[in-house]
């Protein structure tokens, strides 16, 4: 999988030149991480059984720099938001946009990935080419997981504005989705370019991206409102992208790394 040059130059714009000695030392604090394991290559369950992804590295790393013990759980999407900002975990983690409505619930890191919003068809899909002619027929249905970027990017940026419209299809994971894609049961999918991408790869010519970009987002981790972890965890990410570690996550996971290998 390939982040496209210019989102790789925006992340690297990002960067601040935090050196490592300048970290705080958490003094082996126990951090409890939420996440989902249903989006890779951010996190996922791989064939042997283990939770694996980019954001497990990137999270191994920050924890080594802030001196911090990191105990992981899994909760569901729709649950995740409302746990974190009631204090049931310290840290949320699952590809999370940023976004200003979700910034009165939760606290938002830094933006840590650059990602745009893809349309994912079946290979031999010939009927549009296009959100505006996806839009156009009344007989195309998209999936869509409640309350992701994706979702509201099928309701605001492809159809009406309405988010009960029946030609969204409603999953509770986006794999789900994704399966209802190759089924023939809707018609497309959306993701952000550090999933999409690799699903097509993978596909061997059972998927395609067709269009433009819909949108460009940020992913952050999200914390209870008022957290002390936020500042170390933006010097740790901030120290991360001076010294290239954040490049190297991208290069393992979005280059090098072969989904459902």
């Amino acid at each position: 999988m390939k982040l496209t040059a210019a989102a790789l130059a925006a992340l690297a714009a990002l960067a601040a030149p935090v050196l490592a000695q300048d970290l705080p030392d958490l003094g082996g604090k126990e951090v409890v991480v939420v996440t989902e394991n249903a989006y890779p290559p951010l996190q996922f369950v791989d064939k042997a059984g283990a939770a694996v992804g980019w954001e497990y590295d990137a999270m191994a790393e920050i924890a080594k720099r802030l001196n911090i013990t990191v105990k992981y759980e899994n909760t569901s999407w729709d649950a995740m938001i409302p746990a974190v900002s009631e204090g049931q975990f310290d840290l949320g983690m699952t590809g999370i946009t940023i976004k200003d409505e979700r910034k009165d619930k939760v606290d938002f890191s830094d933006a840590y990935m650059r990602s745009e919003m893809l349309m994912i068809v079946r290979g031999d899909e010939a009927r549009f080419t296009d959100a505006a002619s996806f839009a156009a027929n009344p007989d195309l249905l998209v999936s869509a997981q409640p309350g992701t970027s994706p979702f509201y990017a099928a309701v605001y940026d492809i159809l009406d504005g309405n988010e009960e419209n029946p030609r969204i299809i409603k999953f509770e994971t986006f794999g789900a989705g994704l399966e209802a894609l190759k089924a023939g049961d809707v018609d497309l999918t959306l993701s952000d370019s550090t999933a999409a991408n690799g699903y097509v790869q993978a596909s061997n010519g059972g998927l395609k991206i067709i269009g433009e970009p819909l949108a460009t987002e940020d992913f952050g981790f999200i914390f209870p409102k008022g957290s002390d972890l936020v500042a170390p965890i933006n010097a740790a990410i901030a120290s991360m992208k001076a010294d290239g570690t954040m490049d190297a996550l991208n290069q393992k996971w979005f280059v090098d790394y072969k989904m459902g290998e």
